[in-house]
């Protein structure tokens, strides 16, 4: 299995069609290294989902929604930080969904290796809202 890091395809289409609101309550999944995540992804599966203390199924909602414009780019942001407090977790990457609309996958994150976190903080850095490093940018 492989998580490759990608703006899903199905979230370019739904974006087009106005399905995801700024309104909305977005989350963020943590997936260990025998997940299969990629651009394809339409949905959040708990399949092969982080299990341990300090973390649930469904992972935590992401808060700050945030859009700006660097240049001539246009970037979803989202300005706090995901921490899941006293976690013991492995986690190889992530899956920000949309749960407000039938938990409709957004972006898949690739961490490049097992992340590792006992009894702390497991933090998932976003990273800044440029036009160079944005999560999510429409160029």
């Amino acid at each position: 299995m492989a998580i490759t890091q990608a703006l899903t395809r199905s979230y370019k289409q739904e974006i087009l069609g106005g399905t995801h609101l700024a309104a909305d309550v977005y989350k963020i999944a943590l997936y260990t290294s025998a997940a299969a995540l990629d651009k394809n992804t339409t949905a959040y599966s708990a399949t092969n989902e982080v299990v341990g203390a300090g973390y649930s199924a469904g992972g935590m909602a992401i808060a700050g929604f945030n859009v700006t414009i660097d240049t001539d780019t246009a970037i979803l942001d989202w300005t706090t930080d995901p921490v899941w407090a006293a976690a013991t977790i492995t986690a190889r990457g992530a899956l920000i969904y949309n749960s407000t609309r039938a938990n409709k996958a957004v972006a898949v994150l690739d961490f490049g290796a097992d992340i590792i976190s006992t009894a702390g903080n497991f933090t998932v850095v976003l990273p800044a809202p440029t036009a160079a490093a944005g999560l999510i940018r429409i160029t």
